[in-house]
């Protein structure tokens, strides 16, 4: 059975997911067999296994580091948020229930025995998992059936390394105060600590580590510098979106409240020629750009109606008017057709609701949802490979003009101007072939590689970083 250790933060954001993507990395450079573990994460950005269940995106990419496929035991408890209350709650990969959060609070204990399963499962294949901590061990008022922190750390005995945040100011503060709020033996589970997104000459923080160690009677393993090259890695937050490129052409992409899958833009970001504009809440669609993309989202029909709040409706329309381009991914695709129904509220609430009517289709909400990875091509033979993960059914003349073929039947439609499209497949711009079409059909010449070369380049860059930055030896002798 292989070694454990565990990145805990002082607080989302710390970069507690791009330190064991990295860690990950390392140590399978130094000859190990690695898997990474969350017990639970909250995140609408999913992934899918190739057993057909869900984990959080940034499990995906930690699986990568590690050079194998990803699997439900990776992260056995999804939270998917679906209201500002309420979530879908995946475990071992597939639906189990629905809770609003003082009902799923109540429901915690009776999910550390799924998270301990797995946890065993990825324990026994592998020479070290590395456990991803969620939030804050500080939030004492949280400490009670806790599965995700400290709850898990103890109850599996797992060490624990806790990374302050001295971006966001008042590190010492940060690290010194879990130290004081933190019951003994939460505290003692730590077994050092780490300050991460460190600007400027190191050494003029050495007081500052050595008041860290003072005050926390925990060792400090390294002041890690910031890493710029992290934004070319998938964000499992949409907190973090923040558009990209600085191209000639402008891809819009209206920023809704549930946004999900949204690292379906990442590849396009990464092209010279593209811009793409996260449009926020409030503002308009900008009226130059050359597409606009509706993203995919956890609630079709409650991000249709803040869609329209935005204006974005009729924002949408004047840019279709104007011989703009169209393309509606997953819960964007059903947001395009002129019909939703969702009776039995398997996607948020129930209810029914006109379309945007961009696409002569309408959805039905069917309770399986669909999930799985696969591989086709556009009717013009351009290869695509993406994954499903979806409830809606979708049907109307427009499908007669699928976007792609793939094994199970035709997939997406086209309007019969060819300017607006949907689909529901995931991740159609990390094939390279497809992304090149798509970008010409806009006069973009596409000038990158295929999209996971560039990820596995930028993971290598992280582990040289936490080689040269923390002290890998000392942390890999402090698991167990």
């Amino acid at each position: 059975m292989g070694k454990a250790v565990m990145v805990q933060g002082t607080g989302s954001n710390v970069g507690k997911s791009m330190l064991v993507a990295g860690l990950c990395r390392a140590y399978v450079r130094r000859g190990l067999s690695v898997r990474p573990f969350k017990p639970q994460n909250m995140s609408n950005n999913a992934a899918v296994t190739p057993e057909g269940g869900e984990i959080g995106r940034a499990q995906a990419l930690q699986a990568a580091a590690c050079g194998v496929s990803p699997s439900v035991h990776m992260n056995p408890v999804l939270l998917k948020p679906e209201t500002e209350t309420g979530s879908q709650v995946v475990v071992q990969g597939k639906v189990a229930f629905r809770a609003e959060a003082r009902a799923y609070w109540r429901r915690k204990a009776e999910l550390m025995a799924p998270v301990l399963d797995s946890f065993s499962r990825l324990r026994a294949e592998a020479d070290l998992v590395i456990v991803e901590g969620a939030g804050s061990p500080a939030e004492t008022n949280l400490r009670a059936n806790d599965i995700a922190n400290m709850g898990f750390a103890r109850a599996a005995d797992v060490p624990v390394l806790l990374v302050g945040d001295i971006d966001r100011g008042g590190v010492i503060a940060q690290l010194a105060g879990h130290a004081a709020v933190m019951k003994a033996g939460d505290r003692a589970q730590v077994v050092a600590c780490a300050v991460n997104k460190f600007r400027g000459d190191v050494s003029l923080f050495d007081e500052g580590v050595a008041e860290i160690e003072r005050h926390t009677g925990w060792p400090c393993l390294g002041v890690i510098p910031w890493f710029a090259e992290a934004r070319r890695l998938p964000a499992e937050d949409a907190l973090e979106l923040a558009g990209g490129g600085d191209g000639p052409v402008k891809i819009a992409v209206p920023q809704l409240s549930r946004i999900a899958n949204f690292d379906d833009l990442d590849p396009l970001a990464a092209e010279p020629g593209v811009e793409i504009v996260m449009v926020p809440p409030g503002a308009p669609l900008p009226g130059d750009a050359a597409a606009v993309i509706l993203p995919g989202t956890k609630s079709t029909l409650g991000d249709l109606a803040f869609l329209r709040q935005q204006g974005w409706d009729v924002d949408l329309a004047g840019h279709v008017r104007r011989g703009g381009h169209v393309l509606g991914i997953c819960g964007g695709f059903q947001m395009l057709g002129h019909h939703i129904d969702d009776p039995d509220g398997v996607d948020g609430r129930p209810g029914a609701a006109a379309g945007l009517g961009l696409l002569d289709v309408a959805t039905v909400m069917a309770p399986e949802k669909r999930l799985g990875t696969t591989e086709g091509a556009t009717p013009e033979g351009v290869p695509v490979r993406g994954y499903e993960i979806h409830m809606g059914r979708i049907k109307g003349p427009d499908t007669e003009r699928p976007l792609f073929q793939l094994p199970g039947g035709s997939e997406g439609a086209v309007s019969p101007s060819g300017r607006i499209a949907g689909t529901h497949l995931h991740g159609l711009f990390s094939s390279g072939p497809f992304r090149a079409v798509w970008l010409a059909g806009l006069g973009v010449q596409s000038a990158c590689a295929e999209h996971e070369t560039i990820v596995d380049d930028v993971l290598d860059r992280v582990a040289d970083h936490m080689e040269a930055h923390l002290d890998l030896d000392r942390l890999l002798a402090l698991a167990r």
